[in-house]
């Protein structure tokens, strides 16, 4: 064989050697959904950068995470109905749309049990509030699994007028996230809830369907929520809690070396998110200020907790042993 048609044949035995292997480095790499109803500009999408950058280096680039934030796969109650069917690989929720999957997970929308940023951002990541969020759901959810909790931060009060004292939100309508625990404090303050879609909050502060809302700094101002409801009144009244799911069918199919490294993903979730989605409420307060939100700091939280303190034991009970548990961990945090 000439040498030069010998070079052209090894050049090619070469090329097609390089095409093999790279057709296998593909077939190697899975790829996995990841949803979640708010912009990657919030928490959520901090909490889905981490889980994708841990779970592609443990893995060496054979589970990779495609995110499809802003709601692209659904709101939270229609994904939390997908994650069950197997429709959505990864997702996260708030505990409180969790609620309709699992209504214990409402104990975490309880009011005042979290009294600080501090102290919040220590107890997502207290390995026996994991543990006991994770136990419940164990226990009350077949098709889908809970693997870390993360947070956006403390909740505050928004709309058209001033939130200074309890009194504030007589008579006024609230949109709430729909479960028991809303459903009883807020009347207990005097107002009336409404429940709907997150997406639908913004058109509803605007036509006057609702007076008030109540979020996380960066979720009221990455959806421009400051657009209808300029006065941002923070009451701090709530936690923004949310959890990690995985479906039923994707950990089913995963080998216990995969699980490991699935479970390690989101470790890093809970222990490094917290503290990132506060630092992001920060910054968004600064934004917020030089857009001439109005923001009202001194408010009389304690006109609030003298309604909500009360409420907590008997709602943790009504809800069950779950709750009580998970209620008497995070009292325990300081």
């Amino acid at each position: 064989m000439p040498l030069k048609t010998a070079t052209i044949t090894a050049l090619t035995l070469a090329l097609f050697a390089l095409a093999a292997s790279l057709g296998a480095s593909a077939q190697e790499s899975r790829h996995y959904s990841f949803g979640y109803d708010q912009p990657h500009t919030t928490g959520y999408g901090i909490a889905g950068d981490l889980f994708a950058a841990k779970l592609a280096e443990l893995s060496h680039g054979s589970m990779m995470i495609d995110q499809f934030p802003g709601a692209q796969l659904g709101q939270e109650p229609q994904m939390l109905q997908k994650i069950r069917t197997g429709d959505i690989d990864f997702m996260i929720s708030s505990t409180a749309n969790a609620a309709t999957v699992s209504p214990e997970s409402g104990v975490l929308s309880l009011h005042f049990i979290f009294r600080s940023e501090e102290q919040l951002i220590r107890a997502i990541g207290d390995p026996r509030l994991v543990g006991a969020v994770k136990e419940m759901f164990d226990d009350t959810v077949k098709d889908g699994h809970v693997l870390a909790l993360a947070t956006l931060g403390l909740r505050d009060m928004y709309g058209k007028k001033e939130v200074r004292k309890v009194d504030d939100l007589h008579g006024e309508k609230v949109r709430v996230q729909a479960t028991p625990t809303e459903d009883t404090i807020f009347p207990a303050y005097g107002s009336q809830t409404v429940h709907m879609p997150f997406g639908s909050v913004y058109t509803s502060l605007q036509t006057g369907v609702v007076n008030f809302a109540e979020n996380g700094v960066n979720v009221y101002d990455s959806n421009k929520h400051y657009e209808v409801a300029p006065v941002l009144s923070m009451t701090e009244h709530e936690a923004n809690n949310s959890v990690l799911w995985v479906s039923d069918k994707v950990w089913k199919s995963l080998s216990d070396e995969q699980k490991s490294w699935v479970e390690a993903a989101a470790a890093e979730v809970g222990q490094k998110e917290p503290a990132q989605a506060v630092a992001l409420d920060h910054k968004s307060l600064e934004k917020l200020r030089k857009l001439g939100v109005k923001v009202v700091t001194d408010v009389d939280k304690e006109s609030f907790i003298k309604v909500a303190e009360p409420l907590q034991d008997k709602l943790a009970e009504g809800l069950g042993p779950h709750a009580v548990k998970i209620l008497q961990i995070t009292r325990q945090i300081h």
